[in-house]
């Protein structure tokens, strides 16, 4: 049986990740792996109640952190883990990286408790933390991603923050990049859709061996 992979896409809102979710999905199905789509926070029906309420609902940072890692809790032992033991692809939009991202960088949360609380919730017991084999990181000038957000969908409340706080996450974002360069991909969301999908599916083809459709 061949091991499983575990693939995570990151990136702040506007910065157009999304839309190459079903892309990765279909290039490794194409390979005749099985695999498996998810989000987060969600993924199980218990972590999709918690990410309406963490998308939607007033409460200060401690709250929304606890939420966070419930709803990984959860999915980790009710999806992704049992995937990854049966071999399978797990692709999944967005992961711990938005934790530290959003909630450390972006609402100034304590790193220390981010750390320990992903120690509890992704650790093994014998030892080390599970955490994607590779995570395609959708870089995007904050700026930019704000004028895509301004056509888009009534803002959640991540959506609707100032372009200061995106600008702290994309920080975030490039400190996990260099505190973890071997499993990042940093993938230019500057360009348009095919440039940018002909970035993901080159990264996919170095790593895995993945090719794109002909």
């Amino acid at each position: 049986m061949k091991p499983g992979i575990f693939i995570s896409f990151e990136g702040i809102d506007g910065a157009g990740k999304s839309s190459h979710v079903q892309a990765v999905a279909d290039a490794f199905e194409r390979a005749q792996r099985q695999v498996v789509l998810t989000r987060e926070p969600g993924g199980t029906p218990l972590a999709e109640k918690l990410r309406d309420m963490v998308l939607h609902d007033s409460m200060d940072a401690l709250s929304e952190v606890l939420l966070m890692f419930a709803a990984r809790r959860d999915h980790l032992q009710q999806v992704i883990e049992p995937a990854l033991d049966r071999g399978d692809v797990v692709v999944c939009d967005r992961f711990t990286d938005a934790t530290f991202a959003y909630q450390g960088a972006g609402r100034g949360f304590d790193f220390a408790v981010l750390s320990q609380l992903e120690q509890w919730v992704q650790g093994f017991p014998s030892g080390g933390l599970r955490q994607p084999d590779l995570t395609l990181w959708f870089s995007l000038d904050p700026s930019i991603a704000a004028e895509r957000l301004s056509n888009a969908r009534v803002p959640d409340r991540f959506e609707a923050q100032p372009a200061a706080f995106f600008a702290k996450v994309h920080q975030g974002y490039l400190d996990r990049l260099h505190a973890e360069p071997a499993r990042f991909a940093r993938i230019d969301a500057a360009n348009n859709m095919e440039q940018v999908r002909n970035q993901v599916m080159r990264v996919l083809h170095e790593r895995f061996k993945v090719r794109a459709p002909r």
